[in-house]
Order: structure tokens, then sequence, then C-alpha cells
């Protein structure tokens, strides 16, 4: 990869905002001279990552015209939520039944332009993964292919077994083939978990100052 190359790489992965955040993903390293066509990944997704974002669509297609209206439609939009959250519940149940601990990863940051996370063990810069990203709080998991674009030597993590010291490496993945609904996806809980944040922030700030 060219400095050319890995610059516009980056600015890609940067283009889009990212949270720090741990999460589990999946990872298959995949041939790059056997790259599948867009269409053969699309075949390839499992049906409980098609349906997960279909579903979460569907859902603010529905409820976007009654949120416009007042009185009694206030009301209506908050059943409404109640019955999509249940439905999420069931589907993030069913995703992380996709969660495969002989694949499973450490990630720590995701947006809208690819994933961080580290591992015992090293893939080289330029290599291609099918990738399942598990935000399994939000209910949330995508279906992707993404390539390694920077590759950094840290110390282990402190969540990491302390026996083991191994070195820890920390991957930057921009996404190669992935859904545009599902990027939408991971920028609105990217957004969303930024504010969780900033309420908890603020909330310990207040305590602090009481």
């Amino acid at each position: 990869m060219t400095t050319a190359e890995n610059t516009t790489k980056l600015e890609q992965f940067n283009e889009f905002f990212s949270i720090e955040h741990k999460f589990s993903v999946n990872l298959v390293a995949i041939d790059t001279n056997r790259l599948p066509s867009f269409e053969h990944f699309l075949s390839k997704m499992p049906l409980p990552f098609r349906i997960s974002s279909d579903i979460v669509a569907l859902d603010q297609a529905a409820l976007r015209p009654i949120q416009a209206l007042s009185g009694v439609a206030g009301q209506l939009v908050e059943f409404l939520n109640h019955q999509a959250n249940k439905i999420d519940l069931l589907v993030g149940y069913i995703l992380s039944q996709q969660d495969e601990p002989e694949h499973r990863y450490r990630g720590i940051k995701f947006g809208g332009g690819g994933v961080i996370f580290e591992s015992d063990c090293a893939f080289n810069i330029g290599q291609m993964l099918e990738m399942k990203v598990f935000l399994l709080e939000e209910n949330c998991a995508v279906f992707c292919v993404g390539e390694v674009i920077e590759l950094e030597a840290m110390p282990q993590s402190s969540d990491s077994d302390s026996n083991n010291k191994n070195e820890c490496h920390q991957h930057k993945v921009i996404f190669h083939y992935l859904r545009e609904e599902d990027r939408e996806v991971l920028v609105r809980t990217s957004l969303h978990l930024q504010s969780k944040q900033l309420q908890d922030l603020s909330k310990q700030r207040n305590q602090a100052n009481q």
C-alpha cells in the first residue's frame, strides 16, 4: 500500500464520527486474491443481520409521520416505541447467537467508517476480513467486509488476562463492503452512545458539585 493510498483510506475512516466503546467482533481472514463481489457478499449475509437493519428502518418510517402529530398521537408513539423495543430485544438475542467464540476479538472503537479492534495476533496491513460487529447493548449488529489499514503494537489492555504477557496488537479497519442501511445504523448507534456518555458525565459532575 502506497503512502497516498494509506492516507486516502485513513481519510475514509475519519470521514465519519467514531466513538470508543467495548464490543465484540468476529473476524475471518479472506484471501485478497479471492475477494468476493459485492453481490456475493450480500448473498452470504446471514439472515438475522439482514432483517435487523430492515426492522430498524421500518420502525423509523412508521414513527416519523406520527411524531409530527399532537395530542393522542404522543400516546400512540409511546406505545409503538414499547413494541419496537420488544422486537429489538428479540432481534438482539437472535443476533447474539451469531457471535462465535472461536472468531471473537475485542472491539474498542467504531463508527460509520470502520472499527478498531485488539488481538494477541497481528493481521497484516491490507488483509481483508469478513466481520460481524456486535453492539448487543444497543441490540445492533452488522455483517461486513473490512480492510486492515493500520497496525500498532500496544501493551495488554487492563481487562486482559494478567498472566498473559503476549504483545497486544491494535488494528484499524475500514469498511470495504457494507450496506448503506447498516452504515446508517452504526452512525445512529455511535451518536446515541455519545449522548449517553455525555449524560453520564453530566450526572457525575453534578454529583461532584453537590
